[in-house]
């Protein structure tokens, strides 16, 4: 039969132990908690911002230069004059462009310039589409010119057609880690105003910091072409660097 006073030792000893466990998962439960709430801190910190870029990333004499809605038959062109002159430039794709070519962006990406979000198909007026319908445009696209891509590709903004931005789009463009971006300079080559006036909207509204709204795609782009090829040595004579938009 057991000692009654060894019975009641072990039962202690027992019971401390359990304490002692109990303690422990405590101890991991909230280590467990604050490590999670400083992990969620740390990926809200390193979301892009909501705010619409509106300047380029670095300081001083700088400029960034922005093509929309490609890639598309002038692509190939400008990409050839951007890289006479050393300067990057930054594509806002349209998925389905995207996806139709995507041996142009393996090159835009091979050439050492970045991507940007430009829809899948280019809605206008954006803000007035249904929520999910606004998502699918943002989401899709950046799949379209990811795949488009290849591994390891980059798209750090979203821009809106038109630059329709809203609270809804710009939210979930910041959600999928795109911040909107905006531009400064609207040259107006869209509308096919001759080369002539491009480059003269480009050197009357460019300011250092600056970003230059230009388009690769959406139609004959060869005044373009044509205004990029007087625009580049102009800044480089001015003294610009180029530079990329904040992200």
């Amino acid at each position: 039969m057991p000692n009654p006073k060894s019975v009641r030792l072990l039962r202690r000893a027992a019971l401390g132990c359990t304490a002692a466990v109990s303690f422990a998962l405590a101890g991991l439960g909230t280590s467990a908690s604050a490590a999670s709430d400083v992990g969620a801190q740390a990926a809200h910190a390193g979301s892009p911002s909501t705010s619409i870029a509106y300047s380029a990333a670095t300081g001083g004499r700088t400029v960034a230069l922005t093509f929309d809605d490609g890639p598309g038959q002038a692509t190939g062109q400008i990409l050839d004059l951007l890289a006479q002159y050393h300067a990057q430039a930054t594509f806002c794709q349209i998925g389905k462009q995207a996806a139709a070519e995507p041996a142009l962006v393996k090159r835009i990406i091979a050439d050492g310039h970045r991507l940007c979000d430009h829809t899948v198909d280019h809605p206008q007026p954006m803000r007035t589409l249904p929520h999910d319908q606004q998502v699918h445009e943002i989401i899709a696209a950046k799949d379209m010119i990811s795949k488009a891509g290849g591994p390891g590709t980059r798209i750090s903004w979203f821009r809106a057609p038109g630059g329709d931005f809203s609270p809804e789009n710009r939210q979930i463009a910041v959600q999928d880690g795109l911040r909107p971006l905006g531009w400064t300079v609207d040259t107006r080559d869209w509308s096919r105003p001759g080369a002539a006036s491009i480059l003269a909207t480009a050197k009357r509204e460019l300011r250092p910091g600056g970003i230059i709204l230009m388009h690769d795609g959406g139609g004959d782009r060869s005044e373009t072409v044509a205004a990029l090829r007087e625009l580049l040595p102009w800044l480089t004579q001015q003294g610009y660097r180029f530079s990329l938009p904040p992200s």
